[in-house]
C-alpha cells in the first residue's frame, strides 16, 4: 500500500509539473466579442489560445490528440452552445510528415453563451470554465488552465468590441455551401471520391474529416476538370462501416490568399463504377498534383465549346478501346464478319443502325441526367453503376451472352424458320440493341480526353450537354460507321469459314472478365449475404441457359424443345429471384472486431457481450446470424440492454481465435459466447441458434453466489 502512495503521488506531482509546462507554451484566456451583457441575448464568447512557436493545439477530429474541451461553471439560468472551430490547417512535423488536425499562433474558439432573460440589469455575471487542451511539438504535454470572464449586466443593447471583432473576422470560419456550391461523394473501395462545382475559385483545396471516416494523414489526389474539381480521399483503416455521410470541412485558398472553409455534409454513394480520380493524359495514372486551381463557375471557363466538342469525339473514340467496351466490339466485329458476304447497302445499313442505337442511348442519357440535375440530384459520369439493380441486371445480361459466345445456346435458332424479309429486320434490331448495349458498358469508363467534355456537359445549359452528349456518341460510333460505309473496309475483312466458330467462343473471354468485374463491383455493394445469392443466382441462370440450348437444338423434338423453353424460364425467374439486389433489412446490431482486450474493457465497463466465432466458409454461421439477428425480438433487446456485439472472424487463420478456441475446448466454428453482468465466467451457446436460445441465455437466472 506505502509503494502504491508514492506510485500515486509520483504521478500526481508529474501532472502538476506537465501542467505548467504546458501553460507555458500555452496562455488560455476568455474573452467577449461585447462588453456588456443583455438579458435574454446571446454573446459569442471565445476561448483564446496564444501558442508558442513550433507547438499547436488540436481540432474536433485531431488526427494522433485530442481536440481542446470546455467544462463550463455558469450562473444559474446560463446557457453555453459547442465550441464553433475555426478551419484547421495540417500540423506536419519537421519530416514533413503529417501528423494532425490543429491551429498554431493565435487562436480563437468561439461559443455561444445566453444569459436568462430574468438577468438583473445593473449586476455583474462572471462566465468560468476548465479549458483542457493537447500541447505538441516535438513532445506532447496535457494542459489546463481555469478561465474567467466578468462582465456588466444591462438592458440596453451591448457595445461591441471592436478591437476582439475584428481579431474573430480573421478566424477562417468555415461556412455553409451557398446555393451555387455542388458536392457530391462516392465510395469506391477504400477511397471516395469528392466532386465539387461552382462557388469560388479554390486553390490547394483539402478535406478535413469531421469524425475521423477520412485517414487524416493520407495523401488527398487532387484532379481538376472543366468546371470540375475531384479529390480523391483515403478511407480510415477504422473508419465505421455504416458511416452514410461524408462530413467535415473543405479547405482552400481563394485567388486573393486568403484561407477558407466550406462546411461540408454530403450523402455517400457506395460505388465500384469509374474510376477514383481523373486520370491524367500523358501517363494514364491519377494525377498526383498536390496543389492546383479550378475556376468554378456556371458557363464559364477557358475551354471553348468547339474544344469541348472535340475532346468529346476523341474521347468517344478512345473509348473502344476501354475494357468495358472492348467486349460489345467483338460483338461487333462478329457481326460484321457474318455480314461480309451480303451486298453493300445491307453492311451500311447495319452500320447506320449501330449509330442511331448509340446516339438514342446517349440522348436518353443526356435527357435523364438534365431531369434529375433539374430536379437538384447531383450526379456524375457512370452513375448508374452504384445501383446494385442495375449492376445485377447488366451482370445477367453480359453473362448471357458470353455463354451464347461459349456454344452452351445460340440466338435466333427459331429465326431462320421466317422469311428473310423478317431476318433483315430483326438484323437491324440487334445492330441498333448493340448500339445500346456499347453506351450502357462505355457510360462508366474514363478515357483521357472525355474527362473534361463530361464536366462540362454535367453543367452547361440542357442543349449544349446535349450537343456534348451527341460527340461522344459519334466518337463512340464512327469506326463502326466508317466500316460500314467504305466497301474497301468491309472487303479487306477475312471471309466467312470454320474460323469463325474459334474466333467467336474466344471473344467470349472479355464478356467473362466484364462480368467479373461487375461481380467485384456488386460486392461492395450488397454486402457478404448480398453477394452469396447473387452468385447462386447467376448460377442458376447458367443451368437455365444450359437448359435451354440443351433442347433447343437443331434435330431436337417439339416435346423436348418446350421442356427446355419452359425449364429455361423457370430456372431463369428462379435464379433472379435468388440474385436480385434487396434493401438490407435495418437492424441496430453493430459487429466490433474482438479481441481479448476489448472484452476485458466492455466488462469493465459494465456491459453485457455477444462473442460470434465465425468465419465465411461456415455455412451454419451464415444460417445463424441470418435466423438470430434478424429477428426483431433479439434486436430490441440488445438495443434497450446496450449489448455489445463482438465478431472473431476466423475466415483467414488468425492465432488468437485459434487459441482462444482451444482454450474452451472447441476447434471449429461456430461458437458463441454470452458474457452477462453479475457472471463470472460466459456461457457457452449451442451450435445451432434460434431467437428464443439466445435471449434464453440473457433470461435465466443468475447462479447462486
Amino acid at each position: 500500500m506505502t509503494l502504491f502512495r508514492i506510485a500515486r503521488a509520483v504521478t500526481a506531482a508529474l501532472l502538476v509539473l506537465g501542467s505548467f509546462a504546458a501553460r507555458a507554451q500555452v496562455q488560455a484566456s476568455l474573452v467577449a466579442a461585447d462588453k456588456s451583457v443583455q438579458p435574454g441575448h446571446p454573446l459569442t464568447v471565445a476561448l483564446r489560445l496564444d501558442q508558442q512557436p513550433k507547438w499547436h493545439t488540436y481540432w474536433i477530429s485531431a488526427g494522433t490528440g485530442y481536440p481542446t474541451k470546455l467544462q463550463w461553471d455558469l450562473p444559474t439560468g446560463w446557457t453555453a452552445g459547442d465550441i464553433q472551430w475555426p478551419t484547421p490547417v495540417m500540423i506536419k512535423n519537421d519530416q514533413g510528415d503529417v501528423t494532425g488536425n490543429g491551429y498554431n499562433g493565435v487562436v480563437y474558439l468561439p461559443v455561444t453563451v445566453t444569459p436568462p432573460r430574468n438577468a438583473k440589469s445593473g449586476e455583474t455575471a462572471t462566465v468560468k470554465a476548465l479549458a483542457k487542451w493537447l500541447m505538441c511539438a516535438d513532445i506532447c504535454i496535457p494542459g489546463q488552465a481555469k478561465v474567467t470572464l466578468t462582465l456588466p449586466i444591462s438592458s440596453q443593447s451591448p457595445e461591441p468590441d471592436t478591437a476582439l471583432r475584428a481579431e474573430l473576422a480573421k478566424m477562417p470560419m468555415p461556412k455553409s455551401a451557398s446555393a451555387d456550391w455542388k458536392i457530391a461523394a462516392s465510395r469506391t473501395g477504400n477511397q471516395v471520391l469528392l466532386r465539387i462545382s461552382g462557388g469560388d475559385v479554390l486553390r490547394s483545396p483539402h478535406f478535413y474529416s469531421e469524425d475521423a471516416f477520412i485517414q487524416y494523414d493520407g495523401a488527398q489526389q487532387l484532379a481538376a476538370g472543366q468546371n470540375i474539381l475531384s479529390l480523391t480521399l483515403p478511407v480510415s483503416d477504422d473508419a465505421d462501416a455504416s458511416t452514410q455521410n461524408v462530413m467535415g470541412v473543405l479547405a482552400y485558398t481563394d485567388s486573393t490568399g486568403g484561407y477558407h472553409g466550406v462546411l461540408v455534409n454530403t450523402p455517400l454513394v457506395s460505388t465500384g463504377a469509374g474510376t477514383a480520380a481523373v486520370q491524367d493524359s500523358r501517363s494514364g495514372s491519377p494525377s498526383q498534383r498536390s496543389t492546383g486551381t479550378l475556376a468554378v463557375a456556371s458557363g464559364g471557363g477557358t475551354t471553348g465549346l468547339g474544344l469541348t466538342l472535340l475532346f468529346a469525339i476523341v474521347g468517344g473514340l478512345i473509348l473502344n478501346l476501354m475494357p468495358c467496351v472492348f467486349p460489345v466490339l467483338g460483338i461487333k466485329i462478329m457481326g460484321f464478319v457474318n455480314q461480309s458476304g451480303h451486298e453493300r447497302r445491307q453492311v451500311m445499313m447495319h452500320g447506320l443502325a449501330f449509330t442511331l442505337g448509340v446516339l438514342l442511348s446517349f440522348w436518353a442519357l443526356a435527357g435523364l441526367l438534365a431531369t434529375l440535375r433539374a430536379g437538384g440530384e447531383q450526379l456524375g459520369w457512370g452513375f448508374q453503376l452504384q445501383s446494385p439493380v442495375f449492376v445485377f441486371g447488366l451482370t445477367v445480361v453480359m453473362l448471357v451472352f458470353a455463354l451464347s459466345l461459349s456454344g452452351v445456346f445460340e440466338f435466333g435458332l427459331n429465326a431462320t424458320r421466317v422469311g428473310s424479309s423478317l431476318r433483315l429486320g430483326q438484323g437491324y434490331v440487334g445492330s441498333l440493341f448493340a448500339g445500346v448495349l456499347a453506351t450502357v458498358v462505355a457510360t462508366p469508363c474514363s478515357a483521357p480526353f472525355l474527362a473534361p467534355a463530361l464536366g462540362a456537359a454535367l453543367v452547361l445549359p440542357t442543349l449544349q450537354s446535349f450537343l456534348v452528349f451527341t460527340a461522344i456518341g459519334l466518337g463512340l460510333s464512327a469506326p463502326y460507321l466508317l466500316l460500314s460505309i467504305f466497301p474497301q473496309a468491309v472487303k479487306a475483312l477475312p471471309r466467312p469459314g470454320r474460323w469463325m466458330e474459334t474466333f467467336k467462343q474466344v471473344m467470349a473471354f472479355p464478356l467473362y472478365a466484364t462480368v467479373a468485374y461487375l461481380i467485384w463491383v456488386l460486392a461492395g455493394q450488397v454486402g457478404e449475404n448480398g453477394l452469396l445469392m447473387a452468385l447462386l443466382g447467376l448460377t442458376t441462370i447458367c443451368m437455365a441457359v444450359w437448359l435451354y440450348g440443351r433442347y433447343n437444338r437443331p434435330g431436337t423434338g417439339v416435346v423436348a424443345a418446350r421442356l427446355g423453353v419452359v425449364g429455361g424460364l423457370a430456372l431463369l425467374l428462379i435464379g433472379l429471384n435468388f440474385g436480385w439486389p434487396r434493401a438490407a433489412a435495418p437492424t441496430d446490431i453493430v459487429w466490433e472486431p474482438w479481441s481479448p482486450e476489448r472484452v476485458a474493457q466492455l466488462r469493465e465497463a459494465g456491459r453485457p457481450i455477444y462473442v460470434d466465432f465465425t468465419a465465411r466458409w461456415c455455412a451454419t454461421c451464415q444460417a445463424n446470424k441470418k435466423v438470430v439477428f434478424a429477428s426483431e425480438a433479439v434486436q430490441h433487446y440488445f438495443r434497450d440492454h446496450k449489448v455489445a456485439t463482438l465478431k472473431a472472424d476466423w475466415t483467414n487463420a488468425d492465432p488468437r481465435i485459434t487459441a482462444e478456441l482451444a482454450k474452451w475446448q472447441r476447434s471449429a466454428v461456430p461458437f458463441n459466447l454470452v458474457y452477462r453482468l453479475g457472471d463470472s465466467q460466459p456461457n457457452v451457446l449451442p451450435e445451432i441458434l434460434t431467437p428464443a436460445r439466445v435471449l434464453a441465455v440473457f433470461h435465466s437466472p443468475l447462479p447462486a453466489s
